[in-house]
């Protein structure tokens, strides 16, 4: 099962060959990865309910038998995803108090809780924490897919993309699944292999075998194919998903985009409206606000804007700080200055391809394009194949007077995916019109 990433470059045919190969291991193995700490990739569609039944019962059990160190590290971990799905940063606490319990009950040669801690150092943003945690739970448990995968998470964000890769790959020479198959696809594609990550998308969807894990691999195709600009594949991508999990916010989000990419502003903003009240996460609220901006309702975008930055507040005061979509919103719809200062603590903590995006942005936005253009083509050092990179890159480049180079860059980044979001892909044609269309 060695090199599958290496394999999937070599094209379709053999990629049909390698998924033939793998299915009927992964379809044995793939119902191991339902749980907590395993999917720490991207967002579960796993409902909110079930889970909260979950964690009752895990107390309960734990009301019994109050020495089980596993117990509370499983505890923890279902804490971490409850926060995650209900936006409610109050969980992390309690996902480090049952962490912690664990920790003192068997405070040696425990690969559950430390696999848990790095999970939700991860979660809290604290990548440099997480790689430690995951490194010593993989020095205890050098066979565990689950254990490299919270390593993968943190050396992804960390910048270290070599050693991702290389983790990537490890993962799925242990257990070709479901969480390895979707790391593997977003690794692909911060190398711009675009198709390569949608054919390992497509061997995780053949690998899935429950709802959520179904409804995960649909949600990421649809994301693939949209910021591809292939609206119709999104959109059938995120209707098959409903189909699975008709409560999913993630595939209703990327219905919503959809919406929103054809011109059907009206259904957008109502479908943001529902999916805001139900899951009023920090992205989606933003999201929301420049859908409204680019309505022409800057009013009710303004109430949009002030409720995420409550929820930044409520998040630091958990310790489970954001400031890569706070530097965002400073940068755009608040003290540019400000979002330098976010985006220079985020970048400090760890170097991801976003997080120098967000740092280029913000200083951008500051008025300081000469340092921003240095982030900026750090951006598109791996390939990555992102509209909002190239636009950002681009308008730089333009601020800079560097004429030919910014009306390339813009001109790729509509290219990529015209309908890239509904307030910035018309500055975008703006900016190309005055810099005398594409090249």
């Amino acid at each position: 099962m060695s090199a599958i990433l290496s394999r999937l470059r070599r094209g379709p045919a053999l990629v049909m060959l390698v998924l033939i190969l793998l299915i009927a291991a992964v379809l044995g193995t793939a119902a191991a990865f339902t749980g907590g700490a395993s999917q720490t990739a991207a967002q579960s569609t796993q409902p909110i309910e079930p889970l909260a039944v979950q964690i009752d019962q895990k107390r309960q059990q734990l009301d019994r038998v109050p020495g089980y160190a596993a117990g509370w590290a499983a505890l923890g971990a279902s804490y971490v995803e409850l926060a995650r799905i209900t936006g409610d940063p109050g969980h992390y606490g309690e996902a480090q108090r049952a962490l912690d319990r664990s920790m003192e009950l068997k405070p040696d040669d425990n690969a559950e809780a430390l696999t848990g801690l790095g999970v939700l150092a991860n979660a809290r943003h604290e990548f440099t924490a997480a790689r430690r945690y995951a490194e010593q739970a993989v020095a205890l448990r050098p066979e565990s897919a689950e254990v490299y995968g919270v390593l993968v998470d943190a050396l992804t964000q960390l910048g270290d993309t070599d050693a991702a890769t290389a983790a990537v790959q490890r993962m799925l020479d242990l257990r070709p699944g479901v969480p390895s198959f979707t790391r593997a696809a977003y690794d692909l594609e911060l190398h711009g292999r675009t198709e390569d990550a949608m054919n390992a998308l497509r061997m995780a969807l053949a690998a899935a075998n429950t709802v959520d894990q179904t409804a995960f691999c649909r949600y990421h195709l649809g994301e693939l194919a949209f910021n591809s600009g292939q609206l119709d594949e999104a959109e059938s991508q995120y209707r098959s998903g409903l189909l699975a999990d008709p409560d999913s916010a993630a595939l209703q989000q990327g219905q919503a985009k959809v919406f929103a990419a054809r011109g059907d502003l009206e259904q957008a903003i109502a479908q943001y409206a529902a999916l805001t009240t139900r899951a009023p996460l920090p992205e989606y609220l933003i999201e929301f606000g420049e859908l409204l901006d680019a309505a022409g309702r800057p009013e009710r975008a303004a109430v949009e804007y002030r409720q995420v930055a409550e929820q930044f507040r409520a998040l630091q005061a958990q310790g489970a700080t954001d400031y890569v979509d706070a530097a965002l919103l400073a940068a755009e719809h608040g003290d540019p200055a400000e979002a330098v200062r976010l985006a220079q603590l985020e970048y400090g903590r760890r170097q991801s391809i976003i997080a120098t995006d967000v740092l280029a942005w913000s200083l951008h936005k500051a008025g300081r394009d000469e340092e921003a253009i240095g982030y900026a083509d750090r951006t598109i050092a791996l390939g990555w194949r992102s509209a909002t990179l190239a636009y950002h890159r681009g308008m730089i480049l333009a601020a800079l007077g560097r004429t030919d180079a910014a009306a390339s860059a813009l001109s790729q980044a509509l290219r990529i995916n015209p309908d890239f979001s509904p307030l910035h892909a018309p500055r975008a044609r703006q900016a190309l019109d005055s810099l005398g269309g594409l090249r």
